[in-house]
């Protein structure tokens, strides 16, 4: 019975008139932004040159931990030998001053923590987001009270200086990449957590969630068969747009020091080196900083293609916005 009325909505009309799927709605109004598909095409490069960061070093034959002594200049300070900041066929993109370490190498292996971390810190926030804000709107009225101040606690928590506190705490023993996950994602699940009560109060009001409610279906069994798919969109939308910032966050720890360790390299972590050698080698400011804008920008621009194509009001104001209009309003016009 909820099936139907769920096909019956998505269709919007006769429900013997077959709509066609979520997914395939989605990925067409996706195709129709050509912004997002940029931005798509920006970070599936990103993940491959993160995933292929072995393959790419071994071919240019250099790691990202190896010191190269005989390519800094001692004598100037530890400034790279040679121009452009000792760029080579051997090193395709400098060497990192004072130390000779390959700045491709430590580029690509870069991408792999930020990356990396802001993904995991996005899947731990989404899971106790989600888990907290439906068992908030499905329980009884002092289990809502509990969880939503809950909420509000975490909401409230500064996140980077709870996190400065806890990552300067913990011993530098532990993998430093799974504590900045854990921090970020045990921290910043607070709006997810209030976006989902909502739209799962909201629901709880449907015919098709009412009449599997009465049918005797239990609790769980109702959050998992009706709940969680209509909570998906809005849930896809919030992560998409969480990533770019979990990037921007582990940027800014690895920055402040308390983030990822060397010799493991971040993005944030060389930027942290980069503002004393930034005269001498701007190569070393300008490349983890231009990919930290590139990818956060690329994020964010797939993140707001995902909620337009997930969101068919916004896709409505979209066309309306772009002087596009569907058949049934030119009809009116004319009729008019």
């Amino acid at each position: 019975m909820s099936e139907a009325l769920v096909a019956v909505e998505a269709a919007g009309t006769d429900p013997s008139v077959p709509a066609a799927s979520g997914a395939r709605q989605f990925w067409r109004r996706l195709r129709a932004q050509r912004a997002a598909l940029v931005a798509a095409a920006v970070v599936a490069l990103l993940v491959v040159v993160a995933l292929a960061a072995p393959l790419l070093t071994a071919i240019e034959g250099q790691d990202p931990t190896t010191y190269h002594p005989a390519l800094i200049d001692s004598a100037r300070g530890g400034v790279p030998v040679g121009s452009l900041g000792g760029m080579s066929a051997d090193h395709w993109l400098g060497v990192e001053p004072q130390t000779g370490r390959d700045l491709f190498a430590r580029l690509v292996y870069g991408a792999r923590v930020s990356l990396g971390v802001a993904l995991a810190a996005t899947v731990v926030q989404v899971a106790i987001g989600v888990a907290v804000g439906v068992g908030a709107a499905l329980g009884n009225r002092w289990v809502d009270q509990l969880l939503s101040r809950a909420t509000d606690v975490i909401v409230a928590m500064p996140l980077m200086i709870m996190s400065l506190s806890l990552l300067a705490i913990v011993p530098s023993s532990f993998p430093r990449p799974v504590l900045v996950t854990l921090v970020i994602g045990l921290i910043a699940w607070g709006n997810i957590a209030k976006i989902v009560r909502a739209q799962t109060l909201t629901l709880k009001g449907l015919d098709y969630v009412s009449a599997a409610r009465l049918s005797g279906w239990g609790g769980w069994r109702v959050a998992r068969r009706e709940l969680l798919p209509g909570l998906a969109a809005p849930v896809i939308t919030y992560s998409a747009l969480l990533v770019p910032a979990n990037i921007s966050v582990e940027a800014a720890l690895s920055f402040l020091g308390v983030g990822v360790k060397p010799p493991t390299p971040s993005w944030g972590q060389m930027l942290t080196a980069a503002d004393v050698w930034y005269q001498a080698a701007p190569q070393y400011l300008l490349l983890p900083a231009g990919a930290l804008f590139v990818t956060v920008l690329a994020l964010t621009v797939l993140g707001d293609g995902v909620r337009t194509a997930l969101d068919p009001r916004a896709a409505s104001r979209l066309r309306v916005g772009t002087g596009r209009k569907d058949s049934g309003t030119t009809r009116k016009e004319a009729s008019a």
